[in-house]
């Protein structure tokens, strides 16, 4: 009969910790747990300590500071994998759960199930034609170095990539690996498990491939899996049941959700929230249970994704206000002042706005302070701003009473210009060009934390290529896109011809665009 070595990551709540422990070993089964070396020594003790009498329970060797997207997520789990070969020697299978994770069905259902199905059950399509990733990043997670967490150090994560798509620093996949994507959620056996242990003994060049991938939790075990076990033996899925929202973020469940987990064709599932203590009881009894008469559904997916997207105003997914429509309106004009020197732009903005009357806002798409008033909570993360973008202008426009309104934008943001300007409202973008001189540059480099006061000034002075270039390469962006209704002015240009494309951005007269283009330390730092 199968028996399960659960391989659970985590990082958070040592009693929740102790609990599922103790819940998915009691039917025999085991657990290596990785406590993410990011918390606090404390409540690892107090893990170790609740379940120092348990003999199904091992911890990694090692404790690993864990960050979403880096390899260190691998190695965690690797460090909890070996653990587990080698304190179970009678483990046939290894599950890969988190703290958020609980069994929807008992463990005589699953250890029945994987006996009558010999696979790895592993959600692993290829990289580059099954278009699993639907934004972002695609071939560059591969093909060039990741060093900085893109969550942490934004910035720096792209000036990385843009200097080694500069300079050509392209990398090779390795030759024999044909890269494969999917869910970090899987089951695999004890033979594939040692396969892939005994590979990376052989292949360190693997190991320091995927190290500097970016988002390798995606893709490490899923190519690996491919590259060692016959195709017949693998069952492309994840046996964990899980839902994503519109915006990539994992779904919640709840104490009513019980009956639909249950009806669902998977094992486990995962997110279930802190707060649903009656399902988290209702659960752990059940994996503890004799029952097998489950009645499967399989609609989960397809029900949320339909209560989710047609709302029911007062109910669970119900869609909140500023949710309901997506354009800004057909008869509202956005003015877009796009600019690198934030100063100089909100000069810009500020005469405009005192010469003409129309509303000035600032970068409500890059400044977490950015001053907005209070229109239902949507204004209050930087975050909920650029993910609800439109919603945000029309709510804007509503209370101010305005049928026009000028705001300022990072030129990085092209993705925010490309959605206002595919939008039925009227959008018209004014690119004031600046030079920067070293000094500038320098003061950049502080403020995005690529250095310091204390840094010697030759140190960063070699930095400062590479930042001029990362600003050239966003104006060439910017004409590139194409914009119908792109004016620029700069600071070298004489006053006059600014004038004329300031007057043609606001529709004023020239006299107006004049007065504006003259403003006093317009492009001052």
């Amino acid at each position: 009969m199968a028996r399960i070595a659960y391989i659970l990551l985590c990082h958070k709540d040592p009693e929740g910790i102790i609990r599922q422990a103790e819940q998915l070993t009691a039917a025999g089964d085991c657990i290596s747990i990785h406590f993410d070396a990011n918390a606090a020594r404390s409540d690892f003790e107090r893990i170790r300590e609740g379940l120092a009498t348990n003999p199904r329970v091992t911890f990694a060797r090692r404790r690993i500071r864990c960050g979403w997207g880096e390899w260190s997520l691998v190695a965690a789990t690797l460090e909890a994998v070996r653990a587990a070969v080698d304190a179970f020697p009678r483990a046939s299978h290894f599950y890969m759960v988190s703290g958020d994770c609980m069994p929807i069905k008992s463990a005589r259902y699953i250890h029945d199930w994987l006996d009558r199905h010999d696979a790895d059950f592993i959600e692993s399509v290829d990289f580059f034609t099954s278009g699993w990733i639907k934004t972002g990043l695609v071939e560059e997670r591969l093909v060039y170095r990741h060093f900085f967490n893109e969550r942490r150090h934004k910035r720096l994560f792209y000036l990385s990539l843009a200097l080694q798509q500069k300079l050509g620093l392209r990398r090779a996949i390795p030759k024999d690996l044909r890269i494969h994507i999917g869910s970090q959620w899987w089951c695999l056996r004890r033979d594939t498990v040692e396969k892939i242990l005994a590979f990376l003994d052989r292949r360190r060049d693997v190991v320091r491939f995927f190290s500097t991938t970016w988002i390798p939790d995606e893709t490490f075990f899923q190519t690996l899996v491919r590259h060692l076990v016959p195709e017949r033996e693998i069952v492309s899925r994840t046996p964990t049941f899980l839902v994503f929202s519109d915006y990539g973020m994992p779904v919640n469940f709840y104490n009513d959700h019980y009956d639909l987990l249950l009806g669902q064709d998977y094992l486990f599932a995962r997110k279930i929230s802190p707060d649903a203590k009656e399902l988290k009881e209702r659960l752990g009894a059940l994996y503890v249970s004799d029952r097998t008469d489950f009645a499967i559904s399989n609609e989960g997916r397809n029900l949320y994704h339909f209560l989710a997207g047609r709302g029911r105003i007062g109910r669970r997914f119900g869609p909140r206000f500023w949710e309901r429509e997506s354009s800004v309106g057909r008869d509202r004009e956005l003015l877009i002042v796009v600019c690198k020197k934030w100063h100089v732009a909100k000069r810009f903005a500020a005469a405009a706005s005192r010469r003409t009357g129309i509303r000035a806002l600032e970068y409500v798409f890059n400044e977490e302070s950015a001053h907005l008033p209070p229109i239902g909570g949507i204004e209050r993360s930087l975050a909920k701003r650029q993910r609800h973008r439109r919603a945000l202008m029309r709510m804007l426009f509503e209370y101010y009473g305005t049928g026009r309104m000028i705001f300022c934008l990072d030129p990085w943001n092209i993705d925010i210009l490309r959605d206002f300007f595919s939008d039925r409202c009227t959008t018209r973008l004014l690119e004031i060009q600046c030079t920067f001189s070293d000094d500038y540059l320098i003061e950049h480099a502080k403020r995005i934390g690529i250095a310091a006061d204390a840094t010697p000034r030759t140190v960063v002075e070699r930095l400062l290529p590479t930042i001029r270039s990362e600003f050239a390469l966003e104006a060439e962006r910017l004409r590139d896109a194409g914009f119908p209704a792109h004016l620029v002015i700069s600071e070298t240009r004489p006053a006059r011809e600014n004038a004329e494309a300031i007057a043609e951005f606001l529709e004023v007269d020239l006299d107006t665009g004049l007065d504006i283009a003259r403003t006093p330390y317009l492009f001052d730092d």
